[in-house]
């Protein structure tokens, strides 16, 4: 049986990341305790000309799935900006929509609350760079619902697609599986472990890795 072929969309972007120094390679301690043989920091987009580079991929990946939603929500803190740099891509490609984030300590000032931008309501799209534990995802669910709407789907940067640990113990699912099987939603990532792998086998400057990279998926995935 022949292997599926590369996604274009994915590999374009794991060659943006480590060529922006967000996917880094080598031993990284990852919150689970693990030590990854890579490294994704969503934080290291930090210029305008990344940040859009990486709104333009949210957007294609978003238009491309079909999900429908009427509104995005960013969850703090890094989801405030990807909301906002998505909602001004979607935008400049005809799909403009509201977009809201939250405060991580509620304002008793002003308009008060957690909740800035627009009115949540309809369907709403999560937007973050990653699952790890599926807390941030948890609690945008609890503040959406709170606010009479609706949560439609999550999008996100990169898809680990290794077993989630809780409490010490390796779950059979990924963190993105169990936000899909928890809470019914869809997860639109523009890339994973495995478009990772697709891009080692043809980048000969970085093949030293692939090893340590497909060992840790044969340890760890799903």
């Amino acid at each position: 049986m022949s292997a599926a072929p590369a996604d274009p969309l994915a590999q374009s972007f794991v060659a943006f990341a480590v060529e922006a120094g967000v996917l880094r390679f080598g031993e990284f301690k990852t919150k689970a305790g693990r030590l990854s043989p890579y490294f994704f920091n969503a934080g290291l987009f930090d210029d305008g000309a990344k940040l859009g580079r990486l709104a333009g991929f949210y957007a294609e990946r978003l238009i491309a799935s079909g999900l429908k939603f009427d509104m995005i929500f960013g969850p703090a803190y890094k989801g405030i900006t990807l909301a906002a740099a998505v909602a001004m891509e979607l935008a400049r490609r005809g799909h403009n929509l509201p977009f809201a984030y939250n405060r991580k300590e509620a304002k008793d000032h002003g308009e008060g609350g957690t909740l800035v931008g627009a009115p949540v309501k309809g369907r709403v799209l999560i937007i973050d760079d990653v699952i790890s534990a599926g807390t941030s995802v948890r609690e945008s669910i609890q503040m959406i619902e709170a606010a009479g709407a609706k949560p439609c789907g999550v999008s996100i940067a990169l898809d680990r697609q290794e077993k989630a640990a809780e409490n010490g113990v390796d779950s059979p699912l990924s963190a993105v599986q169990q936000v899909q099987e928890r809470y019914g939603l869809p997860v639109v990532a523009i890339a994973g472990l495995a478009d990772l792998l697709a891009f080692l086998d043809g980048a000969p400057e970085l093949a030293a890795h692939r090893p340590a990279v497909l060992a840790y998926r044969e340890r760890y995935g799903v």
